[in-house]
C-alpha cells in the first residue's frame, strides 16, 4: 500500500507541484509524516494551504493547515 499527502485548497496547479517534486506517494505513513514536516514550506510557498493523508484512496486524515 502506498500513502500521500493530497493538496485540499490553496492557489496551486497540480502540474507545477509535480514540476516541483512535491507529489510523492511513501512506502508507510511515518515517512509521509516525516516529509511533510520537511517540505511542509515548499508547498505553502507553491500556493498549498491544507492537506490530507491518504492510504490509497482511505482517508488518514484532514485537511489539516499548513499555517502556522
Amino acid at each position: 500500500m502506498s500513502y500521500a499527502w493530497r493538496p485540499e485548497s490553496g492557489a496551486y496547479t497540480l502540474a507545477e507541484l509535480e514540476d516541483e517534486g512535491l507529489l510523492h506517494r511513501f512506502e508507510d505513513q511515518g515517512a509521509a509524516e516525516e516529509w511533510l514536516g520537511i517540505f511542509y514550506g515548499d508547498l505553502l510557498e507553491h500556493g498549498v494551504a491544507e492537506v490530507s493523508l491518504y492510504e490509497e484512496d482511505r482517508l488518514i486524515y484532514g485537511p489539516m493547515s499548513l499555517h502556522p
